[in-house]
């Protein structure tokens, strides 16, 4: 089996089929450096960090001076937050003048940018050279623009979203551009703009087989069927946070980072991880009580291994903010009991309209491409929300965005509290959170909390039927302040 098998298989995303594939001759060849780093970038790709800065760290050993490797290395520390170790190997890496100098340019300056590190950016494409005639670089040239001049860069942005580059970095352009469209109140051309970006760069999504699984798990909730016990012991200091995109998530994550005794851990994918495993088991949704404890241990070692790789030192809690866990709660009771759940709601057109304008991957969140799917989806997690987390007996917390907005003082408070930890003042200031944020959100964030974004949905009125005004109202029941 050739290494060109797997890059096809990672090429086409079926990265399921390309780790059994890249595992099987890593065991067949372990002194294979090329295997260790094949097996490293499936799992990067499922966001299996951890595991992946296992096997790219061996294959290092086994290949010292490849320059792939060492890109793919940095490109881990990038996604773990470590920006300073990640620009550090880049810097390495691009002087000594590797074949891939292009690409781990690139990288390094989407971490210099993601890190706020502004002057080193500017100086990078200042100097220019051969990286600056690869499509990628023009995001960046686009990004300074903005600073003087956001048309130009808007139209730098539009150019580079129509043309002939690879669609990935299509979509990135089209939805910088729409949001600096946005930000100027060029609010049609916004949503233009962005449903051309789900038709050239999408993917159909199945929203029938959502709705028919979260209907299932209803259902079975109803009936009692998820009252088995767990198979798995009490798992402590775990919690996640329980909502859909742009819903508040990582103000909730960046404002209990900062407690002492906690670690939000971004999207982790051991959730999807956890998915899969019951998937190919057979046993969800329908037989969760027929997993083997045997099993239910594993899986459950392999999330929290995750998890606690990614907890930084000193801190005991680990806060998981992947957008995918309210599909999973019966699920999640069974292997991770004891888990602490943190649900936010926002008004449902301001969560549509976000989410709508926001570059969310076309695969994982193939919904995100019209108002339309999106109400569904909204319609299908808040029908199965509180009445999972309460049925299943999870300790948890609800929010409405809106009033966190007004009162994050008590909303941190009883947060933490649900936790078993006392308040902490720096939880109210946010923005002083250092770490590097990887979602959208990633600007936002340096400022402090402020209720900018509530309500932004009448920018868009017009993309909103007479379906919505029932979402809205139980959203609008569910307020306290």
């Amino acid at each position: 089996m050739s290494i060109e098998t797997f890059d096809a298989l990672m090429n086409q995303q079926r990265f399921s089929a390309a780790l059994e594939l890249s595992q099987r001759m890593k065991n067949q060849q372990p002194s294979s450096g090329l295997w260790w780093s094949a097996v490293g970038r499936a799992l990067l790709a499922y966001g299996r960090l951890h595991e992946a800065v296992e096997n790219f760290d061996r294959a290092q050993r086994l290949l010292p001076k490849d320059p792939h490797l060492a890109l793919q290395r940095a490109i881990v520390d990038h996604r773990l937050g470590r920006s300073t170790a990640a620009a550090d190997r880049l810097r390495k890496l691009i002087a000594s003048e590797p074949v891939n100098s292009v690409d781990a340019t690139i990288v390094l300056a989407e971490v210099l940018h993601r890190s706020n590190q502004h002057d080193e950016l500017d100086h990078l494409v200042a100097v220019g050279g051969e990286w600056t005639n690869d499509p990628r670089a023009q995001l960046f040239v686009a990004r300074k623009q903005a600073i003087s001049d956001r048309t130009q860069a808007i139209t730098t942005l539009d150019q580079l979203a129509r043309s002939t580059a690879p669609a990935h970095v299509r979509r990135i352009a089209g939805f910088e551009a729409i949001r600096m469209l946005d930000a100027l109140g060029r609010y049609r051309e916004a949503f233009d703009l962005a449903a051309f970006m789900h038709f050239s760069t999408g993917t159909r999504h199945d929203i029938g087989g959502l709705e028919k699984e979260i209907e299932t798990q209803k259902n079975l909730l109803m009936r009692g069927k998820f009252f088995s016990s767990p198979r798995a012991p009490r798992i402590e200091a775990t919690a996640m946070i329980l909502a859909l995109p742009r819903s508040g998530t990582t103000l909730v994550e960046q404002m209990l980072d900062r407690h002492p005794a906690i670690t939000g851990i971004g999207e982790y994918g051991g959730i999807h991880t956890l998915g899969e495993r019951a998937i190919s088991s057979g046993v969800w949704p329908n037989d969760l009580a027929l997993i083997q404890s045997s099993d239910a241990l594993a899986w459950q070692k392999e999330y929290q291994t995750g998890a606690e790789f990614l907890r930084r030192s000193g801190t005991n809690w680990t806060l998981d903010k992947n957008l995918h866990a309210w599909r999973w709660l019966p699920l999640i009771a069974t292997i991770l009991p004891g888990t602490v759940m943190i649900a936010i709601d926002r008004d449902p057109r301001d969560t549509a309209i976000s989410t709508f304008l926001g570059n969310f991957h076309p695969n994982a969140f193939g919904w995100s491409g019209s108002i339309q799917s999106i109400g569904k989806v909204i319609a299908a997690h808040r029908s199965i929300l509180p009445h999972a987390l309460e049925t299943l007996g999870f300790e948890h917390e609800a929010i409405v965005y809106e009033d966190l907005i007004a009162d994050p003082a008590g909303h941190a408070r009883r947060c933490l509290a649900r936790m078993g930890l006392l308040m902490d003042e720096a939880t109210l200031a946010p923005e002083g959170n250092l770490r590097t944020v990887m979602t959208l959100s990633h600007d936002q964030v340096r400022s402090p909390i402020n209720n900018k974004s509530i309500g932004r949905w009448r920018n868009y009125e017009w993309a909103f039927d007479e379906s919505w005004k029932s979402l809205a109202a139980v959203h609008d029941a569910r307020r306290r302040l």
